[in-house]
């Protein structure tokens, strides 16, 4: 009995832990990336900007809460998120709750697929496939049939009220100190909601210093915001493959980046001029997959400084 069924219970006993492990504390364990990055021009003081992103709130998740309310004792310049804030459509008053401390400083948004429309439950290896077969969200895929719609208003109309810059396929403005930080942003390509040509020409000569922003990281939307010249661009999306293998990485992206690129700094060329581009991880999964691992839930705290 020993030699036919040892193994497979070690599989399954090994299985169950990693599942486990993945859930119970990885999923919940919270992390705050620090990245400087040289974009600024010559002479300009440093600026501190936090970047949240793929919250995918669902009721209860407590410990989520608290740890987001805490990054306000970062006294960021700046915040920056990047979408996905919902995974449960009662979510939007606890996304508020949480948020509210950081909501108290200059701060921009752009929307995900998952603040306009619920989360549907999907085998995992669907992501491999859509890989291999370059299909990815609405990208190449027939559209969603019977979607729950999230109260994504009300989620605007929060951050709205907050002062927080809504960068849906526009422009916008932060003034930090007597600095002009224009920003550019993108609805999400994920959901073919991007319409660059709203937001082309590049950044404005008034300002003092420009960035693109823009939930998942498609290539049409890196190339266009790299091609125009921006020097830094911002995304989420990708979960930083959420699932990772040890000392390989992340599997998919869940767009067409490649996965070099799944999370933090790289940099992306198009027409010959090069920006910087930070992917954040995220802090949440879908409320149907809730497991991470080899890539712990962050946010990242950007210093930027003189190039």
């Amino acid at each position: 009995m020993r030699a036919r069924y040892g193994i497979p219970l070690g599989i399954t006993a090994a299985g169950a832990a990693g599942l486990l492990y993945a859930a119970g504390f990885e999923a919940r364990s919270f992390r705050l990336r620090r990245v400087t990055v040289p974009v600024l021009p010559s002479g300009m003081r440093p600026l501190r900007v936090l970047q949240v992103s793929d919250i995918h709130m669902v009721g209860g998740q407590r410990k989520k809460q608290r740890w987001l309310r805490s990054l306000a004792g970062l006294r960021p310049d700046f915040v920056i998120n990047t979408g996905d804030n919902l995974s449960d459509p009662e979510g939007v008053p606890e996304v508020l709750d949480a948020l509210g401390p950081l909501m108290e400083f200059p701060g921009a948004y752009v929307f995900g697929s998952n603040d306009y429309y619920g989360p549907r439950l999907r085998n995992p290896a669907r992501y491999l496939v859509e890989k291999v077969q370059g299909r990815h969200g609405l990208n190449g895929n027939p559209p969603v049939v019977d979607a729950v719609h999230n109260p994504w208003e009300d989620l605007r109309d929060g951050f709205d009220s907050a002062g927080w810059l809504n960068l849906t396929n526009t422009r916008g403005t932060l003034k930090v100190e007597g600095t002009s930080i224009e920003l550019t942003g993108l609805d999400d390509p994920h959901i073919k909601r991007d319409r660059y040509a709203e937001v082309a020409g590049g950044p404005s000569s008034g300002a003092d210093f420009s960035m693109g922003v823009v939930h998942a990281p498609y290539l049409r939307a890196l190339d266009a915001f790299a091609a125009d010249g921006y020097p830094l661009i911002l995304a989420g999306h990708t979960h930083g493959g959420q699932l990772c293998i040890p000392f390989y990485g992340a599997l998919v992206t869940n767009c067409d980046l490649d996965t070099d690129r799944v999370k933090g700094l790289s940099t992306h060329t198009a027409e010959g001029r090069r920006s910087y581009l930070h992917v954040s991880a995220g802090c949440g999964t879908s409320r149907y997959t809730p497991v991470r691992f080899a890539c712990p839930p962050e946010a990242t705290l950007l210093t930027l400084v003189g190039r």
